[in-house]
């Protein structure tokens, strides 16, 4: 089943991007008419994309809650839930540090903003994006829930994060009495995946529907426009996935090859509908498959999802310093450094927020005088980037799971890749403890 769905995927894929460029052809002719009717053909194909990107989104606070409580309830120790915990952020600050250096030198060694003749935008122009701003207090409010219950309507998966930890431990102290809860939360993982097994079916439709919709509005000429910068971009994303998949080779070994082939389905949902929200259920599953314990899967999976995106960290040290070369502002060492270190603090507090990295580019850019408008020049090819960037925040986060198991001495042996978990017999997410 796997391997028919990623085929579909890919069919789905294929065949958005040629009935999306054929409509694009057949209406725009240059005037403001055919952009608006284009945007409105767009907005309605992409209601497919909606409905599938809201079903995932059904599925992922249970399936965190879930997974989360039962993993730490079989682990039955805290000290190797902090343990883990350690490992897991160790990992995240030094691929984020790498991902962002990587921008950095690219940047430089390629300057795509040099000499850009594709007319800058004034300073004083309207972004039309959400100002984000690091507020410490916010930050930390944003971390611990007051109440779980607003946080699971509205998937920020870090606090959910915090009190699946507490809901666990908890469970862990108050031991046989709270073994129905065990055994709810195992029910409750269980019936998640089945569901996830029925929304991915709609998966090569949604695919279809989303890059349709982005090549019929925004047309080819926009990234021809911009190809240089956007070749950049995945020049950058494909040395990032050597050095990751380099970095995992050290730990597993020849699996590294079994581990890619396990994550292929995950990974072409997140590049297809640029949202790596949408590959988390099939991550989680893929990984299981592969041998990283739930228990491991499940924490250090969503802890990723807001502390180790480094496609998106990669690209906003690109795209942030790329606007300073085509507005000709020299920026020094030191000043581009503590560029780097301010993306990665602020990106950490706009979970959620749509189109996060323009976001927290346009915030950090005024901090250091870099005009807000020259976001501009990104934002036509931002949803074709995203798809690259999508991509490898899942490739990053299930190398950090897998790398975070190895270095526990606990990655079991692989299923069979093709197995479809709700369906065959196995173990499931909640049976290596």
């Amino acid at each position: 089943m796997a391997k028919r769905l990623t085929f579909y995927i890919l069919i789905g894929l294929v065949l958005g991007l040629v009935v999306g460029w054929g409509l694009n052809a057949a209406i725009d002719d240059g005037t403001a008419a055919s952009a608006a009717r284009l945007k409105q053909i767009a907005g309605y194909i992409s209601v497919v994309t909606t409905i599938f990107l809201q079903l995932i989104k059904m599925i992922i606070a249970p399936l965190v809650f879930g997974t989360l409580v039962s993993g730490i309830a079989h682990m039955g120790d805290t000290g190797a839930l902090g343990r883990v915990g350690l490992k897991a952020l160790l990992w995240f600050i030094c691929a984020s540090l790498f991902s962002l250096t990587l921008g950095l030198a690219l940047v430089h060694l390629l300057q795509p903003g040099v000499g850009l003749n594709l007319p800058i935008p004034p300073v004083t122009a309207e972004t039309g994006l959400a100002k984000a701003v690091f507020e410490p207090n916010d930050f930390v409010k944003h971390i611990f829930p007051a109440s779980i219950i607003g946080v699971m309507a509205t998937n920020e998966i870090l606090p959910i994060v915090v009190f699946s930890v507490f809901f666990g431990v908890a469970i862990t102290a108050v031991g046989e009495r709270a073994a129905p809860l065990v055994r709810a939360t195992e029910g409750l993982v269980a019936v998640m995946l089945q569901v996830t097994d029925y929304v991915m079916r709609f998966a090569p439709f949604a695919v279809f529907a989303a890059v349709s919709a982005a090549l019929a509005e925004q047309g080819p000429s926009v990234i021809l426009k911009l190809a240089y910068f956007m070749g950049s971009v995945y020049l950058g994303l494909a040395l990032l996935w050597l050095s990751l998949i380099a970095a995992v080779f050290l730990f597993v070994g020849r699996r590294t090859g079994q581990l890619l082939r396990y994550i292929r389905e995950p990974v072409l949902v997140a590049f297809s509908t640029a949202s790596s929200e949408a590959a988390f259920p099939r991550t989680l599953e893929a990984l299981d498959r592969f041998g990283v314990p739930p228990k491991i899967a499940s924490f250090v999976l969503p802890l990723g999802y807001s502390f180790n995106l480094d496609g998106s960290m990669m690209y906003m040290t690109f795209a942030s310093l790329f606007i300073a070369q085509a507005y000709g502002i020299q920026l020094s060492l030191g000043t581009q450094i503590a560029l780097l270190l301010t993306l990665m603090v602020t990106s950490k507090g706009i979970a959620g927020v749509p189109r996060a990295s323009l976001v927290v580019i346009t915030a950090t850019m005024a901090s250091f005088h870099i005009p807000e408008a020259g976001i501009l020049l990104v934002v036509a090819v931002d949803h074709f980037l995203d798809m690259g960037r999508s991509a490898t925040n899942v490739v990053g986060n299930a190398i950090a799971a897998t790398v975070v198991a190895r270095w526990e001495g606990d990655l079991d042996p692989p299923e069979p890749a093709e197995i479809e978990p709700p369906h065959a017999p196995s173990h499931g997410l909640s049976g290596h403890a």
